[in-house]
């Protein structure tokens, strides 16, 4: 337990620089439920530092957007368990109360781009008082100087500011998307979680706001935490990948370790389940389901899916170290 517990200690300092921008370690969020304590986020940790966007991939129902709220702190009444450190610019936050967390990092130091856009915004209120409204709210900021900001910053997502004064159903889905994006942009936070950024929009659209999102990116030094399960988008961003299965981070490297040579038996069937432009070769599948975070397995938690698993895969893997910066949670790198 001593030699595992060094192990996922180095791997949560290791990942980023001597004073990253956000160092998660230990963070755990659990959901009481009628058939179960669900183990959304297990016992995560990681850093990133300043300027870097970090992609998080994995199945539907593996816990990303339950890590980005566990960060971010939007939780629901049927918490049963939420836990470990969670510091920004060095700062433990977690110990924080309610009304200092809302105040001074909520929206201030770090904003969310939420899934479905549409859902994000209120269909009776014009997009400028929506955009506005944050600065209003968390730093007093009057209506007519919160107005002009949110001119500036929608006009950073590439929307004309005649936009402001439109309702959202008057807005097509990539339109209301950057409206979004602007939302996240106008308190300028130092961190944005972006949680499926393009899911229901068309390829030209989907690549229009992953520019965007480079570009601001370039021009303000924001660091980025993409929340997805699209593989090709996640590349165009990313400078490190986290995989994620069943509530755990089993894979994490840069963009360049990554994309090319996956190493956990998931992340390579995630990657062979993508078609390529160039490459003839028959698309793979990953068998079997994910596990029930009620009642998970107590050994490698892919272990009944892989096609690798042997007599080891009963116990629980460490996360290893397997060249620096690089790290992969399955015996076979042991």
């Amino acid at each position: 337990m001593r030699e595992k517990a060094e192990v996922q200690s180095r791997a949560s300092v290791g990942l980023g620089a001597a004073s990253p921008l956000l160092r998660v370690e230990d963070l755990k969020l659990y959901f009481r439920t009628t058939q179960g304590v669900v183990q959304a986020v297990d016992t995560i940790s990681f850093a990133l530092e300043r300027n870097q966007a970090l992609a998080i991939l994995g199945e539907s129902g593996c816990g990303k957007t339950s890590l980005a709220r566990a960060i971010l702190r939007l939780l629901p009444r049927n918490v049963h368990t939420y836990s470990g450190r969670v510091e920004l610019d060095g700062v433990d936050v977690m110990p924080w109360s309610e009304e200092r967390f809302r105040r001074e990092v909520r929206w201030t130091k770090i904003s969310m781009v939420a899934q479905a856009a549409m859902n994000s915004l209120n269909p009776v209120l014009r997009v400028g008082d929506q955009i506005a409204e944050p600065l209003m709210i968390h730093q007093g900021m009057d209506k007519q100087n919160a107005w002009a900001r949110a001119r500036e910053a929608i006009q950073l997502v590439g929307v004309p500011p005649d936009f402001l004064n439109r309702y959202p159903f008057e807005l097509s889905g990539g339109m209301r998307q950057r409206a979004v994006i602007a939302m996240a942009l106008v308190t300028n936070p130092d961190l944005i979680i972006l949680d499926e950024p393009t899911s229901a929009l068309d390829v030209l659209t989907q690549a229009n706001i992953m520019n965007v999102l480079k570009q601001i990116k370039k021009d303000l030094h924001k660091s980025y935490i993409l929340i997805t399960h699209d593989i090709a988008t996640s590349s165009e961003l990313a400078d490190h990948v986290a995989i994620m299965y069943a509530g755990q981070i089993v894979e994490w490297g840069t963009a360049e370790q990554f994309y090319p040579n996956p190493l956990h038996p998931y992340s390579q069937k995630l990657m062979a389940s993508v078609p390529r432009l160039r490459e003839e070769r028959a698309l793979d599948f990953i068998p079997g389901r994910p596990p029930s975070l009620i009642n998970p397995p107590k050994g490698c938690r892919f272990a009944e899916r892989c096609p690798s698993r042997f007599s080891q895969c009963e116990q629980e893997p460490p996360m290893i170290e397997v060249q620096e910066r690089r790290f992969v949670k399955c015996w076979l790198y042991r």
